[in-house]
Formats: C-alpha cells, sequence, structure tokens
C-alpha cells in the first residue's frame, strides 16, 4: 500500500487516521502542495491523480483518489476495526458528521481556494485568513449544536470509539487551530480532538510526525 500525502493536508490526514486505525503499513510517498508551484501540479503526479490534488492511495495496481472514497475501501476490505457503527442509523448519523466536516467546512478552505483568493481575486492575507475563518467557525458552530445535543458522542464523536467522523473532525480542528480559530468556542469539539490526540492513532498520523513535516 502506498499513500501519496502532503502533512498539513486535511484529507491526507483523515486517511493516514483510517490507516493507523486499521493497523496497516504503508509507504508514505510526499507531494510537496507549495514548494516549485506545487508538486501536485506537475505532469509526473497528474499521472497518478489527474486531478492535481492529495491524497492518492494505491494498492497493488488499483489507484485510489479522494480520501472518503479511500476511507470506505479500506472499511470495505479491512472490516477490522470498523470504522462504521453497526446500525444503519447509526453508520448514517457518522456518516453524517463526517461529511458535514468534509463536504461544508473544508471546500471552502483547501488550498486551491486559498491560492485563488490570493492570487486571483488578489486579496490580502488578512482577508485570506479571515475568510478561512469565517467558513470554518460556522460550520463548527453547527457542528457543536450537533455533537453537544446528541446522547451518542461520547469522549469521540460516537460514544467512545474512533470512527469515520473523527478521522474528518480532528484534522480540520488542527487547520482550524494552525489559522487561529479560537477552538475553545466549540467546547465539546475541544474536547473531543483533546482525548482523540491522546490516542496512538491520531498521534501517529498528526502533521508534524510525517516525514515531510517542515
Amino acid at each position: 500500500m502506498k499513500l501519496y500525502s502532503y502533512f498539513r493536508s486535511s484529507a491526507s490526514y483523515r486517511v493516514r487516521i483510517a490507516l493507523n486505525l486499521k493497523n496497516l503499513p504503508y509507504d508514505y510517498v510526499p507531494v510537496h502542495l507549495v514548494r516549485d508551484g506545487g508538486e501536485q501540479l506537475k505532469p509526473e503526479y497528474r499521472k497518478v491523480n489527474l486531478d492535481g490534488i492529495v491524497p492518492t492511495f494505491v494498492d497493488g495496481h488499483d489507484v485510489m483518489p479522494q480520501s472518503l472514497a479511500i476511507i470506505e475501501y479500506l472499511e470495505e476490505t479491512h472490516p477490522e476495526p470498523p470504522l462504521l457503527p453497526a446500525t444503519p442509523v447509526d453508520r448514517a448519523h457518522v456518516r453524517s458528521l463526517a461529511l458535514q466536516v468534509a463536504c461544508e467546512i473544508h471546500p471552502l478552505n483547501n488550498l486551491r481556494v486559498l491560492k485563488y483568493l490570493k492570487h486571483t481575486l488578489c486579496v490580502d492575507d488578512d482577508a485570506k485568513d479571515a475568510w478561512y475563518r469565517h467558513w470554518v467557525e460556522a460550520g463548527f458552530a453547527t457542528l457543536e449544536q450537533h455533537l453537544a445535543g446528541d446522547s451518542r458522542t461520547g469522549k469521540l464523536c460516537y460514544h467512545d470509539t474512533p470512527t469515520l467522523a473523527d478521522a474528518c473532525l480532528i484534522p480540520q480542528v488542527f487547520n482550524a487551530q494552525r489559522f487561529k480559530v479560537d477552538t475553545a468556542r466549540f467546547p465539546t469539539i475541544q474536547r473531543i480532538y483533546d482525548h482523540a490526540m491522546q490516542l496512538d492513532a491520531f498521534a501517529r498520523a498528526a502533521p508534524g510526525a510525517q516525514p515531510d513535516a517542515e
């Protein structure tokens, strides 16, 4: 197994968490998203991932983009330990939390959007960072309510067992803190993050623990 990854990429971070939770060894292939205009945009990497994004996961001859599709693949091919609950309604609950991060919060704040704001629309760094914080804070405000108001929330998003939801949430909190979002305003999210980062699978997946960390 091989993972094309960038240490600060939220999407790559999700897959690293899932691989670690399932105790699956893999080769880490760094793709620097900033250096030299972005290695992900070079022809060599475009042959691996046409969209020029990370992560890309390779299992034998099979090549897969898109973090949630990769994690679902891992769940189907290596079902233990499970990252989704046993019942359909609880699986839907976990997926909805994951998708709130992956589809509602993250797309507005990924590197391509921030680069477009800065280099095409010519907003300054303060305005770009304000954009980032606005959409993260708006998303976290409702996510906090979902988590705080649901009896299934425990030490993690779903009771005390790591799931797909945690694999999506923890990288988003890390990046929010990097952009100086006051995550203490969202106590349930902060508590889940603090607990998850005490777990080995999450700690080993953290950006600072990766071979390409700067």
